[in-house]
């Protein structure tokens, strides 16, 4: 395997002008003979299929919604970074790559952090113009606010909305170019594999949703924008039907996947309330603007909120950080409530749960302001939880949201696999141990909008315009190769035989292992059983899953049974990782490796890396792979946010 980060020279500040004039261009004329495949059509894969067929490109666009529009990008509520320095608080496009490269803990690429940053504002005019109806002050101004890990107002916001106006932005150019015949969408379709010749990616082979059919498409050069891997805990904030599957797939066939133990766990979602819960709701790190977290002194206090008197509350962020307060980053922010739960001050009947209070705000503002801001969140957690945040505090308790691993990408986006791109949260490049709240749309939309478009070309230039057909060998031994697997998971379609269980009972299974080993804390001896307990689930699951149906048919029970095989065989990868990288960092904390406050306790000696693990066949340990992180303009030290 090839790492090569493929950096571009000069200094920072001018290096992605370096890469844009030294890129090979393709001639606009000749655009029209390359055909791109797109899978996925959240923020990043739509901006990207829209601004690609603008060029000039004919694009294929895969998603397995009914509509891009229900891509799980409509879920990110609290908003956008940019550093626009509209407040005129000292905010710069160094100060936010500073903030975000801090916030990853020092586990990003420098080069790629700093680019995010200099395009940041770039997306705001271009997303304003596109008629986002983004907050503004009463002069008409764009509004900020401020989010976890900064110290200056730079998150753009449309109330508790901002994925989903951003994502009707995104989804209005891709409808003009599917118009204007550039873009074909191709929805309820799963992507099942990548085709690979002659070891460049050619194309795809996707499952109908609908009718089961397995279908086959050919191109130039395949773009994934599948998002990431949280559901491998079962329980998450991410949409049901969130995977890993397309980017296992590629894995699988040679794209290296790096830091996969890297998840963020978002500190500000609604806890669970009970064993069959099938997923978790966010509650916007937003709400930490205005709402004071606090847990009573006492342990084991069964009051009500407003029994306790404000004397015998622990506001403990605002007493640890007080430099940040309630905006530490957000694996602060879900270390310290595990930490203070863990201590028997947890409240609600589970015990699993802190407050997140607005009277103050409520008191000094008003409810109409507050409501102004959070209405729709107040709403939700209403509907949900029965209790109204205007007149008792908000519970809330971390839970997995993000992941910042995924498959290894170089400057330009391209993974290990010539010709296979990945962008957004499906990659691996920007954030390092920990995604500042609000970077995930800057991200999406940076790849989509105007990294890829001005690096793709470069590829297809040297490639060439030709293409092998769908008939080819290669994509008929790939569709055999598919078809056995879904024959594989249709065994046990019989729930009289003994032993079966449903797709669910060994997902939830996973999720258990996984969040009790691999969650906000790890150590040698839990990763350890981990490790050696996911291979016995994984025989168990292809022994005795039930799937009814077949696999002609529309099938959701067959559709959910070939995420989770990929989720047992992508979560020892994981563990693997979280076992190989011994200190903590960001999100990854290693019980072992703390420092006496009980912070991350980094070890930039041996690990200021990216590990990248390459596939070598089935029954092979993966092989370890280490890209060295170099940095000029910062100098890494311990994370302070007091």
């Amino acid at each position: 395997m090839r790492l090569h980060p493929d950096i571009p020279p000069g200094p920072l500040h001018e290096k992605w002008d370096n890469c844009r004039f030294s890129n090979t261009l393709v001639n606009p004329a000749n655009r029209r003979k390359y055909e791109i495949i797109v899978v996925g059509t959240g923020l990043a894969g739509a901006s990207a299929a829209a601004s690609l067929a603008e060029l000039g490109y004919n694009v294929k666009s895969f998603c397995i919604q009914d509509s891009p529009r229900r891509a799980h990008s409509i879920a990110a509520q609290g908003g956008i970074n940019a550093a626009k320095n509209y407040q005129n608080d000292s905010d710069s496009v160094f100060r936010l790559f500073y903030d975000t490269i801090k916030g990853g803990d020092f586990r990003s690429r420098e080069a790629n952090v700093y680019r995010l940053a200099q395009i940041s504002n770039a997306i705001i005019d271009h997303c304003a113009a596109q008629g986002v109806p983004f907050a503004r002050e009463y002069g008409g101004t764009l509004a900020n606010r401020s989010f976890g890990g900064a110290q200056v107002s730079r998150t753009f916001y449309a109330r508790g909305q901002t994925g989903q106006q951003l994502l009707l932005g995104a989804y209005s150019s891709l409808m003009r170019q599917v118009a204007a015949g550039k873009v074909t969408i191709y929805s309820r379709r799963e992507m099942m594999d990548v085709v690979v010749v002659d070891g460049q990616a050619r194309g795809i082979i996707v499952r109908n949703l609908l009718t089961g059919e397995l279908e086959r498409y050919s191109a130039n050069a395949v773009v994934l924008a599948t998002g990431g891997y949280g559901n491998a805990f079962y329980l998450s904030t991410n949409a049901m039907a969130s995977n890993v599957t397309a980017a296992w797939r590629a894995h699988k066939r040679g794209a290296g996947f790096a830091n996969p133990c890297f998840v963020q766990i978002h500190p500000t979602c609604i806890p669970v309330h009970g064993d069959y819960q099938s997923k978790l709701t966010l509650m916007s790190e937003s709400l930490r603007n205005d709402g004071r977290v606090w847990v009573p002194k006492k342990t084991n206090d069964l009051r009500g909120p407003a029994e306790i008197p404000e004397a015998e509350r622990d506001y403990y962020l605002e007493r640890k950080y007080p430099g940040f307060g309630n905006l530490v980053p957000r694996d602060v922010a879900s270390r310290n409530a595990k930490e203070v739960c863990d201590q028997g001050q947890g409240v609600g009947e589970t015990g699993q749960a802190v407050y997140l209070d607005f009277a103050e705000a409520i008191e000094r503002d008003g409810s109409e302001t507050i409501l102004k801001k959070y209405g729709n969140l107040f709403q939700m957690y209403e509907r949900i939880t029965a209790s109204d945040p205007v007149q008792e505090p908000m519970m809330i308790y971390p839970a997995v949201h993000y992941t910042m691993g995924g498959l290894w990408v170089d400057y330009q986006l391209q993974s290990t696999l010539d010709g296979l791109f990945v962008i957004g949260e499906a990659n691996f490049s920007d954030h390092g141990a920990n995604r500042l709240g609000a970077s995930a749309l800057m991200q999406g939309l940076a790849d989509g909008y105007f990294i890829l478009p001005a690096t793709l070309g470069n590829y297809l230039a040297k490639a060439g315009s030709d293409r092998p057909t769908v008939e080819s060998p290669d994509f008929i031994a790939t569709e055999e190769e598919v078809t056995a697997r879904v024959a594989r998971l249709l065994r046990n379609r019989d729930w009289k035989k003994s032993g079966t269980q449903p797709v669910d009972y060994y997902h939830r299974k996973l999720g258990v292992l996984l969040w009790d080993h691999c969650g906000m804390a790890r150590n040698k001896d839990g990763l350890t059983k981990a490790l050696a307990e996911i291979p016995a689930i994984r025989e168990e699951f292809y022994a005795n899953v039930y799937v009814p149906g077949t696999g002609q048919e529309l099938n959701q029970s067959l559709e959910r049974a070939g995420r989770v095989a990929d989720f047992l065989e992508f979560a020892e990868v994981m563990v693997l990782d979280a076992l190989e990288r011994k200190e903590s960092c960001g999100c990854h904390l290693r019980e072992e490796s703390q420092t006496e406050e009980h912070e991350a306790k980094r070890d930039d000696a041996q690990y200021s890396h990216v590990t990248v693990w390459e596939h070598r066949g089935v029954g092979q340990p993966p092989l370890l792979h280490q890209e060295p992180l170099q940095f000029e303009a910062v100098t890494p030290s311990q994370r302070s946010y007091k």
